[in-house]
């Protein structure tokens, strides 16, 4: 590959000395450079020298995610589009033709985001990391929670790889950063109603790299954050996928075993919290006890009674929000 050639050579490299080593036309090297340079890299074309890269950039190319895989998500399939509509959606499409296990898309935008629950998720580019995962698991369909929730400690376990800086999960599927949501997961599947198995699950990935210009759309502005508030390093968004499908792939492979739970439970933003929980059309409020070996989120309703849910959705109170935001700039979180 070019960049790795460039990046490997400590100076100038030629065309044509890129090009024996690649078994490809000095035409080809020239096309890779110009691509390079249109995803941000800064490259030198020096007369009678060659092409020298004199800095990176936050490029999302396949390359440099695939340069920080390691173990199973090795065998992955990268692949990057400049827009589309959501990855999860290309992806079901993929998946439907036949698309294997392993397909990872990755956007540089998306038009209509999806988060649950109908929402949309605002995917402006060069401002996050939307990617789709896609899965054949050999599991039954009560088994998909886990991969959302593995997912989740992936995602957390990544950004803190990649910052050094502790993220939270707010069951079942949010990652907090700070006391900001940074990070939407959501999974959709296609069951297989005869074996109660599925086809397939298309796992969507939605991280807030840094606030979009103008700030996050007013609805969000109380709950949502970016892992950076100035300009992120260069190729972060390129390491921080990669981190996500080491971490999420090597929860895969024994998935069912569930690896990623004790994890995910240190790393519960609920855990002794007073909530407000819906549930279908019921409404509840209690304190949450903790996470079950099902990873259900265990409840003391006010009414006395302990409750397992599997599923709904958890309304924070802004008060707890503020004093978890107050901790971290005070250096106390």
């Amino acid at each position: 590959m070019v960049l790795e050639l460039l990046r490997e050579s400590g100076g100038p490299l030629s065309g044509e000395e890129m090009a024996k080593k690649l078994h490809v036309s000095r035409n080809a090297v020239w096309k890779a450079v110009k691509k390079l340079k249109e995803a941000g890299y800064e490259i030198q074309a020096r007369t009678n020298l060659g092409y020298e890269l004199l800095s990176e950039s936050d490029a999302l190319l396949s390359e440099n995610v695939c340069s920080h895989l390691s173990g199973a998500a090795r065998h992955t399939f990268i692949e990057v589009r400049e827009a589309v509509t959501s990855t999860n959606t290309v992806l079901k499409e993929i998946a439907e033709q036949g698309g294997k296990e392993g397909h990872v898309l990755i956007a540089e935008r998306q038009t209509a985001g999806k988060g649950r629950l109908g929402r949309s998720f605002a995917s402006p580019r060069g401002t996050g990391l939307y990617m789709s995962i896609l899965l054949r698991p050999r599991f039954s369909a009560e088994e998909s929670l886990s991969i959302t929730t593995a997912a989740a400690v992936a995602v957390a376990e990544a950004v803190e790889k990649v910052t050094g800086r502790r993220a939270m999960i707010k069951w079942v599927n949010d990652v907090y950063l700070d006391g900001y949501k940074i990070c939407g997961i959501l999974t959709e599947a296609s069951i297989d109603f005869e074996t109660n198995g599925l086809h397939y699950a298309v796992l969507g990935i939605g991280v807030n790299i840094r606030e979009p210009e103008g700030g996050f759309p007013e609805e969000l502005k109380e709950i949502a954050g970016a892992i950076y508030r100035e300009a992120p390093p260069p190729g972060v968004r390129a390491a921080l996928a990669a981190e996500i499908l080491n971490s999420f792939f090597g929860f895969y492979e024994s998935l069912e075993k569930r690896p990623f739970l004790p994890e995910y439970r240190s790393r519960s933003l609920l855990t002794g919290k007073a909530i407000r929980f819906v549930c279908g059309n019921k409404k509840f409020s209690g304190t949450v006890q903790g996470i079950d070996e099902e990873a259900r989120l265990l409840v003391s309703l006010e009414n006395g009674e302990q409750a397992a849910f599997g599923a709904g959705e958890v309304a924070i109170d802004k008060d707890f929000l503020d004093s978890l935001r107050s901790k971290q700039e005070k250096g106390m979180g």
